[in-house]
């Protein structure tokens, strides 16, 4: 198996623990920076939570990425996003807005 056919890294135990202390304030500041990254165009998953991870410079510490990335499946879950491609692969799914 190649890194191409490989998911992205699961949460340490300790990034776990980290991230089931967040608010549901501060959940739904990540939700509205990764929102804010998405257009009506398709996007690659890494690049969103990339961009959603810089611009929040007071973001929760300890908080990785890969945790930003369940949060765009949530959104997608929640029907707020569509997508293709595998989400469980950032690299090799994208997003964007809900179509009307």
């Amino acid at each position: 198996m190649n890194d191409d056919d490989t998911y992205d890294a699961e949460l340490s135990p300790a990034e776990s623990a980290r991230v089931a202390k967040l608010s549901l304030a501060e959940l739904a500041l990540i939700d509205a920076a990764l929102l804010s990254q998405v257009a009506d165009d398709w996007r690659k998953v890494a690049r969103v939570v990339g961009m959603a991870m810089l611009s929040m410079p007071d973001r929760p510490s300890g908080v990785p990425d890969v945790f930003f990335a369940k949060r765009v499946e949530q959104l997608v879950e929640s029907g707020q996003l569509e997508s293709q491609g595998d989400l469980r692969r950032m690299r090799f799914s994208e997003v964007r807005l809900r179509s009307a």
